[in-house]
């Protein structure tokens, strides 16, 4: 049924483009005919003696032969730029230079017969010309009526708004004006017959003028409008009512058509690139294996799903406790790849012979550990249930893939464990630790012997990720208010799902050997990969730009107020110890960090003792062993309280 439907489309498009070739040819030969009349008229005399009908068969068969090797019966006239103009032009002189040539054979040698030659090229481009730039305007115009027909205004460059005139011509014929950063476009120059109206700075007033009468958009043509200027401009038009919108990506422009405009996406108010992984390294290390993901009901799990499955390993082995999120999950697998043989296994990390069973049957060659607990203030409430998941949990997969001959074992590790002031943090940490011990002890077999690779990660936030800020922050908006933000001085790094999975895949690759890399051998024992998540981001500032993207005015339509740190949260967090020197790696996006390692056998004694205190439910022995571990673990469980009596700070008030 789809290679039928496929199938139909294609041939759909072929008689579609048969039937444009074969009216454009149409077209141009008889406005070839008009422009040899036209000739006539303008010399007073027809060359040769000829007859009209004759004449106009000159120039009709003077367009078809000239025209064909500059391919102007396949320009699209309502796409037609610069270029197609030039070759046009070239076609219409060299039709003049054949028609010459035939009057010449012809015996017609004299000057009129030369200067009706001249004549006729001209006024062949002038009339195809005029037709194409006709047709265009008349295109672009559209509809002028109704919300669709708002007045619209550019931010980008001369570039930027010539590539949105030529992209979207159904929107052209609305666009009053431009706004530019640069200070050399002075209000009131045209570029394209779009008029300049002033520059970035300016667009409170410029966006207020036009709203006067109603509504307005603004189209950020200028891709380099991310992060911070993206906001900033929101920030400016906030109060104003217009509409906000974004070009599509160039990647997305098929056949001469762009994608519609879309919306400003939180992704685009990150304060920093997006950086994309090596395609051709990623293939080298998972095509054709078999790979086996933890915790692949959860965000960074079936994200890490949907990209492994790209690159067609051998079998993808999806494992987590959860019923309906594996189910999630193995659906969007079925309807976008595949082609990788799946398994679906529902199992719990922390029970050891179900987990060998698990081994024993696929003998993975590659393990993404992705299942952990990480919401921390639940963690908190349950530090055992914590520290048995993340910790115990970890270090289960970890000896069971090593002695199933697992080729490497990646742990996605977090900001969190820096410093820690939760239980989760530290739960990370020691995880963390357990597989640095391990990786070291891989890399120090002697006689031949290659042990099991553990790839550490670490990176902050994912927008968008199970229990995370922005999820609340939109039901909340959804109920009306207000948002709630623990402090105004809380920071956050983020990044989106699918390049931090890109990433951590990177860091597999480099971290097994896959890939060359400029690390030095040392570096890598035991050195725990960073993510590169550019600035920090302020929770409030956050919660201030999804009001914005709503529609909404913060302090007015909505609320933001102050609950006060919740047990174990921190106001910033940290990616790697300020002892620690980060190591590039030779690919955007990704560095190393050196944390302090403990011999395999110290941190494995006192596992053993956190997991029999945990599973007997002692936290306090818990989490003295964790100490034990992790010394700078600077337990916060109460969180701290607002100066705030009430503990509810309406921060746009305050502020104003």
């Amino acid at each position: 049924m789809v290679t039928q439907s496929s199938g139909s489309r294609s041939l759909a498009s072929c008689l579609r483009m048969t039937r444009t070739i074969a009216v454009n040819s149409a077209l141009d030969v008889i406005m070839g005919a008009v422009a040899a009349l036209g000739a006539v008229g303008l010399c007073g005399h027809a060359p040769g003696g000829w007859p009209l009908w004759g004449v106009a068969g000159l120039g009709l068969g003077g367009i078809a032969a000239g025209g064909l090797p500059f391919r102007i019966f396949v320009q699209h006239w309502r796409f037609a730029g610069r270029s197609d103009f030039w070759r046009l032009g070239c076609a219409c002189v060299l039709a003049g230079v054949l028609v010459m040539g035939v009057l010449a054979a012809a015996g017609d040698r004299g000057v009129g017969a030369a200067s009706w030659c001249v004549s006729y090229g001209m006024a062949a481009f002038v009339c195809m010309a005029a037709t194409r730039a006709a047709y265009q305007r008349w295109r672009q115009a559209g509809p002028r009526t109704g919300r669709v027909g708002c007045p619209v205004i550019v931010l980008g460059s001369e570039a930027d708004t010539t590539r949105f005139l030529k992209l979207m011509p159904a929107m052209a014929g609305r666009v009053v004006g431009m706004v530019v950063e640069s200070r050399q476009r002075r209000p009131g120059r045209r570029v394209r017959g779009v008029p300049v109206l002033g520059q970035v700075t300016e667009l409170r007033r410029i966006v207020s003028t036009m709203a006067r009468d109603g509504d307005v958009l603004l189209v950020v043509a200028d891709g380099r409008f991310r992060g911070e200027r993206l906001s900033g401009v929101l920030r400016m038009v906030q109060d104003t009512g217009a509409r906000v919108r974004c070009m599509p990506d160039l990647s997305g422009i098929a056949g001469g058509q762009a994608g519609p405009l879309h919306p400003v996406r939180l992704a685009d108010l990150l304060n920093r690139p997006a950086l994309l992984p090596d395609a051709q390294g990623l293939a080298g290390l998972l095509g054709g294996r078999r790979v086996l993901i933890t915790g692949a009901g959860g965000t960074i799990g079936s994200e890490l799903a949907r990209q492994i499955a790209r690159h067609r390993p051998a079998e993808l082995v999806l494992l987590d406790v959860g019923e309906f999120a594996l189910w999630q999950v193995d659906i969007d697998l079925a309807e976008n790849a595949p082609e990788p043989a799946r398994h679906l296994v529902l199992a719990d990390i922390r029970d050891p012979a179900r987990m060998e069973r698990v081994f024993a049957r696929f003998q993975p060659e590659l393990v993404f550990h992705a299942a952990a607990l990480k919401h921390v203030p639940m963690v908190e409430e349950n530090p055992c249930e914590g520290l048995l998941t993340n910790a115990t949990g970890t270090r289960i997969v970890a000896d069971i893939a090593a002695r199933h001959g697992a080729r490497a074992m990646v742990l996605v590790s977090t900001d969190k464990a820096v410093n820690p002031a939760s239980v989760m943090g530290a739960s990370k940490r020691v995880a963390e630790m357990y597989c640095q011990a391990l990786d070291v002890q891989a890399c120090n077999m002697t006689d031949g012997a290659t042990g099991m690779r553990c790839v550490s990660v670490r990176f902050g936030n994912v927008m968008g990720s199970t229990g995370s800020v922005i999820p609340l922050f939109r039901h909340q908006l959804e109920r009306g208010g207000p948002l709630t933000v623990t402090d105004p001085r809380m920071e956050r790094y983020f990044m989106t799902v699918s390049e931090a999975v890109g990433l951590v895949l990177q860091a597999t690759a480099c971290g097994t050997g896959v890939q060359a890399t400029g690390l030095a051998a040392p570096l890598r024992r035991g050195g725990v990969f960073v993510l590169d998540m550019g600035t920090p981001v302020r929770i409030v500032d956050l919660a201030r730009q999804m009001i914005v993207l709503a529609g909404l005015r913060p302090g007015r339509d909505i609320d933001i107020r102050f609950t006060g740190l919740r047990p174990g949260e921190k106001l910033t967090e940290d990616l790697f110890y300020k002892k620690e020197i980060l190591q590039p790696t030779g690919y955007p996006g990704l560095r190393m960090a050196t944390p302090r390692t403990v011999d395999l056998a110290q941190v494995a004694n006192i596992m053993d003792a956190l997991t029999v205190a945990c599973r007997d439910g002692d936290g306090a022995r818990a989490l003295d062993l964790v100490r034990r571990l992790v010394p700078e673990f600077a337990h916060n469980p109460h969180g701290m309280d607002m100066p705030d009596p009430a503990g509810q700070i309406d921060v746009e008030r305050n502020a104003s």
